[in-house]
């Protein structure tokens, strides 16, 4: 299982509440596949440097988990056809 960090830009038309039902959405997505969510923070409202979908800030979440490789593709694939997430990245930061 690889290590890998995960952050996210939420929407800014989701209140708190939803932004953490979205947050517990990705993390259920990854322990479903056996994966381990190891950490979540939330960041909080930024300001975004260029307009997302014409919005100018977003809610940002950090999360450190481990997964299969092979599971990143259809991870970040389901990240993409969510429509309170307005960007993604996943980075690899480690082997175990």
């Amino acid at each position: 299982m690889s290590k890998y960090e995960l952050v996210i830009a939420i929407s800014p038309e989701i209140d708190e509440g939803k932004a953490s039902e979205v947050t517990d959405k990705v993390n259920r997505f990854i322990s479903e596949r056996g994966g381990v969510v190891e950490e979540t923070k939330q960041w909080g409202r930024k300001k975004l440097a260029y307009p997302i979908k014409r919005f100018m800030e977003a809610d940002y979440t950090l999360t450190l988990f481990k997964l299969e490789s092979k599971l990143v593709k259809e991870f970040e694939a389901d990240l993409r056809t969510s429509g309170e997430i307005l960007r993604h990245l996943v980075v690899k930061v480690g082997e175990e």
